[in-house]
């Protein structure tokens, strides 16, 4: 069966990404998904967040990049990965962001303060893509950024919240879910 949703735990960075971010055009005989955008009712452009430091930061700033979307952690089997998304990021940031959103939601491996958070991920992953403060990736304190990614009305198709660390979601240069 295709990739039929985006949100996945992935170990590294596959080369699905990698080819991904690398074209220029998708061809519409290989879909990222199965489901058949429908009308936008916001734009992930309208979408602000706080980053670890507390300053309020709008999407629209990432207009024209593609953006990937990780819910993260501290002290999870995945934390990893935050040296791989920092090569990635590295590699493509002419093109490319990684956000990150540490999230406690998942047997409490985000613990930490925000200047917990960032010292540790400076320390030991040397990350310097943009971190935000700790949200709630699903439930009723679910962050605008998680209910847009998550609200098959908003984002025109997905209604799959993260089910551990590290799932990922892709926004295109136009704004829109793929």
């Amino acid at each position: 069966m295709r990739f039929s949703i985006l949100i996945a735990t992935i170990l590294g960075i596959p080369a699905y990404l990698l080819n991904f971010f690398n074209s220029t055009t998708r061809s519409s005989s290989a879909p990222i998904h199965s489901l058949t955008p429908t009308s936008i009712a916001s734009t992930f452009y309208d979408l602000k967040a706080h980053t670890l430091d507390g300053a309020e930061m709008s999407m629209n700033q990432y207009k024209g990049k593609k953006i990937i979307i990780i819910n993260v952690a501290s002290r999870c089997g995945y934390t990893p990965q935050y040296a791989d998304w920092q090569a990635f990021y590295e590699k493509h940031k002419d093109k490319v962001v990684v956000l990150g959103f540490p999230c406690n939601q998942f047997m409490g491996q985000e613990p930490g303060s925000a200047n917990d958070i960032e010292s540790f991920c400076k320390k030991n992953y040397g990350v310097t893509f943009q971190l935000f403060e700790k949200v709630d990736v699903k439930g009723g304190n679910q962050s605008p950024v998680y209910k847009w990614l998550t609200d098959p009305k908003q984002n025109g198709w997905n209604k799959d919240v993260p089910s551990w660390n590290f799932c990922k979601y892709v926004i295109d240069e136009n704004g829109k879910l793929t």
